[in-house]
């Protein structure tokens, strides 16, 4: 037993390893198909994107080993550690950090930038594992669920700050995993039933929207004093006064921040996406640009390097951001399956996994790998199609950047060598 503990590469879960080297194979391909321009190719070279992405790879895979030589306990043991490392790196980015299309998000090292809410998603999932496993720790007692809230919303507090919101709202996949463990699905609800209202605000304006809840909440009400006669009345009339000015507040709130606060450019992507603006040149340029380099790929895609719009650079940013319109046009609808496929049975082998665990620090860090995962996905894949705004987060494993594949190699590495060593008795 104790020779298998140290082997660094005994009980890890190969299909996991082959899914990881599919998905950063594929995707620097398409890396390379987004960003080719010159007829010379520099494969190990700062001087071209494809070039940079296949030099993070290369040093992914020290920071691969390093990871699995570390004792699987010794992340559960450091992880508060690693959590309020990481809040400091989000601090120091405000005096030190380099601001970047209106953000201070990086850390500049000369040719290599590093942006630390990549690798925070890690610690931060490291922390929620370690306090939801504890014995003593009761997830029904509400200062409980207030510890779990300030852990998973603090980091996302500071990215927002930078600003960064695309960044910032992946924080909302920590509910999956907090819902898993107990937190009631009331919590879940809730938040759809504002985002509805939001969008519900934005499209057909505050008064509407207003006059219309309230006259379904009181027609409710009436139905439930129908039927629970002056009892009703009596114990919940100031309750639904509350939800009426909670609402009130809310919707008016909405409105009057999206009209009057919010930016510009991130209104108008609202506006577009909700077909109350058409703009195929301004704002909604990239959107646009990238449905319709999608759909030119038909069933089969043009083939590889024959993308006339991938290689015209049609599409601003196609390498990060927009990395799956360039499958989507050269490989077509069966590549882009193929692509969804591969991340759906990353996550199915992660969650199945994750569930074998009777190490529940294990477990609970498995689902937080996988909802930050699928949060990526979903969110990416609709922006680049046209069915979320453009918020600017990557596609894991596939968009261009070093802090973007290095930070969602360790969130996977690390549970593979948790995954490695769990029915192991340290």
């Amino acid at each position: 037993m104790r020779q298998e503990q140290n082997n660094i590469f005994a009980g890890i879960d190969w299909i996991l390893i082959l899914l990881y080297f599919l998905l950063v194979a594929f995707g620097w391909m398409n890396i390379y198909a987004a960003s080719k321009t010159e007829e010379e190719v520099e494969l190990l070279s700062f001087s071209t994107k494809y070039g940079k992405q296949l030099i993070f790879i290369c040093c992914a895979i020290p920071l691969i080993i390093t990871i699995l030589f570390f004792n699987s306990k010794f992340y559960e043991k450091y992880s508060s550690i690693f959590y309020i490392i990481s809040i400091f790196s989000l601090l120091l980015l405000f005096p030190f950090g380099k601001e970047i299309n209106g953000a201070k998000s990086w850390f500049n090292f000369g040719v290599l930038g590093l942006q630390p809410s990549e690798f925070v998603k890690a610690c931060t999932a490291l922390a929620v594992a370690k306090l939801l496993s504890d014995r003593q720790y009761n997830f029904k007692l509400i200062k409980n669920q207030i510890k779990a809230f300030i852990i998973v919303f603090f980091p996302a507090f500071l990215i927002f700050l930078q600003p960064d919101a695309g960044s910032a709202i992946i924080y909302l996949a920590f509910f999956f995993v907090l819902n898993r463990e107990g937190l009631t699905l009331n919590y879940i609800l809730l938040g759809s039933g504002f985002i509805i209202l939001f969008i519900l605000t934005i499209f057909f304006g505050s008064k509407w929207v207003f006059l219309f809840t309230i006259s379904l909440i009181t027609i409710l009400a009436a139905y439930l004093f129908y039927k629970g006669g002056r009892r009703f009345l009596r114990f919940n009339w100031f309750k639904l006064i509350i939800v009426y000015a909670i609402l009130g507040i809310f919707i008016f709130g909405t409105g009057y921040i999206y009209k009057n606060v919010l930016p510009s450019h991130q209104k108008d992507r609202f506006d577009i996406l909700l077909g109350k603006k058409i703009d195929k040149t301004g704002i909604g340029y990239n959107s646009y640009q990238s449905e319709l380099t999608i759909s030119s790929g038909g069933l089969k895609g043009k083939g590889f390097l024959k993308g006339d719009l991938t290689q015209g650079d049609f599409v601003p940013e196609q390498h990060t951001d927009y990395i799956f319109s360039t499958v989507g046009e050269e490989w077509g609808f069966l590549g882009s399956s193929f692509v969804v496929i591969l991340f759906m049975l990353l996550l199915y082998r992660i969650i199945y996994l994750a569930e074998t665990h009777t190490n529940k620090f294990g477990r609970i860090y498995g689902y937080s790998l996988a909802s930050i995962l699928f949060f990526h996905v979903i969110v990416n894949i609709g922006m680049v199609i046209g069915l979320l705004p453009t918020i600017g987060i990557p596609l894991p494993f596939f968009s261009y950047g070093g802090s973007s594949l290095w930070g969602f190699t360790i969130l996977l590495f690390i549970f593979i060598k948790l995954d490695a060593h769990k029915n192991y008795d340290f």
